[in-house]
């Protein structure tokens, strides 16, 4: 009862601080004092065991203070980070994907804006980036994450080089067929081709062929595409049936992934940073940590403190930076302020933070 009455005693003195700090515009994480003060604390210990449970209890305490502080500091802030408020994402604008048509990223384009969009491919993610962000198109669509594969580290490190932004989200649930020009049969077969993926998603199918060669392609479509025009009965191709349709080749085994859950998550990406804020309930962001210890843990601490569900973290080497990471950090939350308040309260603690997107999402 004693500890709960000094806590609450010591938090009502918070409030005083923040509505000082409010007055004057200082910040809130002053590092030094408070590095001196666990000190001075941690000095009052008896021994070495008390000494780190005293910084330990002490630390947690001036964290809850700040995270009061950034609270009501927030409700007098209006900063959200650059972002403007829209309505709706216009659905008739034009709209760039990566690939041969026929894959799975054209599949996610015709799903998320209609089957009469407007739309064409780009040989690369990079080429796609370039195109929204001088006018090209208007929208890109492209892949981040699949289910059984995991991320694509590529996408990834061009989200943090190009000012462009995230706007929503679509998942195509993956499901490879082994196509062949017609009357091919399994015998014929001596090689396979398609996208890296999709070979190691259908590993097990291939594996019982062990008499047969494989080889990366760009994309699934691209595959099939070579298919029929090579019209050679020796190589086949995993792609979609959208694909095989579209290169007139028939589908030798349907369904041969060994995960029947598979899918992929694309990215519809734009070169504003306009966002329906009434609606928001997910963001992907990208940050950088001082080499402490600690310090992740920080972070996600005060994520977890203003209710940010974190649906994925990773980790990926900074280019030209030998043993230095981003860290990509998936959010969804119920409230938007509450959002923009546990910003507020990570930005003191981290080297870099960059917004990669705001958006509504039904996955």
């Amino acid at each position: 009862k004693e500890i709960i009455a000094l806590y609450e005693k010591r938090m009502e003195l918070s409030k005083q601080v923040a509505e000082y700090k409010i007055g004057t515009g200082k910040p809130v994480k002053d590092a030094a004092r408070e590095a001196s003060k666990l000190k001075a604390a941690e000095d009052l210990a008896s021994n070495d065991f008390n000494k780190k449970g005293v910084r330990e209890l002490f630390t947690q305490i001036m964290s809850a203070s700040r995270k009061l502080q950034y609270s009501l500091i927030a409700k007098n802030v209006d900063d959200n980070f650059g972002f403007k408020e829209t309505y709706c994402i216009p659905k008739d604008k034009k709209v760039v994907y990566q690939g041969e048509e026929g894959a799975y990223a054209h599949e996610a384009t015709l799903k998320y804006f209609g089957n009469d969009v407007l739309c064409y491919n780009a040989p690369t993610w990079r080429d796609a980036m370039e195109d929204i962000k001088n006018g090209k198109a208007d929208y890109a669509v492209l892949p981040i994450e699949n289910s059984t594969a995991g991320i694509v580290n590529t996408v990834y490190d061009l989200l943090v080089e190009y000012d462009n932004y995230i706007v929503d989200e679509v998942s195509v649930p993956v499901s490879h067929k082994l196509v062949g020009i017609k009357g091919t049969k399994l015998s014929d077969i001596k090689k396979v081709i398609s996208h890296p993926q999709a070979l190691m998603q259908c590993e097990r199918f291939l594996s019982s062929h062990n008499d047969w060669t494989t080889e990366a392609f760009s994309n699934t479509a691209a595959a099939a595409l070579k298919v029929s025009k090579d019209n050679d009965k020796s190589v086949a191709a995993l792609s979609s049936a959208v694909a095989a349709k579209l290169y007139g080749l028939e589908i030798l085994a349907p369904g041969i992934e060994t995960n029947k859950q598979n899918f992929t998550r694309f990215l519809v990406m734009d070169d504003s940073m306009e966002v329906p804020q009434e609606s928001i309930n997910k963001a992907l962001l990208c940050f950088t940590l001082p080499h402490k210890p600690g310090s992740l843990a920080q972070i996600l601490t005060i994520l977890s403190f203003y209710d940010m569900n974190l649906t994925r973290i990773q980790s990926l080497p900074i280019p030209g930076r030998e043993w230095q990471y981003f860290f990509y950090a998936d959010i969804k939350f119920d409230s938007y302020q509450r959002y923009l308040q546990a910003l507020q309260a990570v930005k003191p603690l981290i080297e870099d933070l960059q917004i990669l997107g705001e958006y509504t999402s039904a996955l």
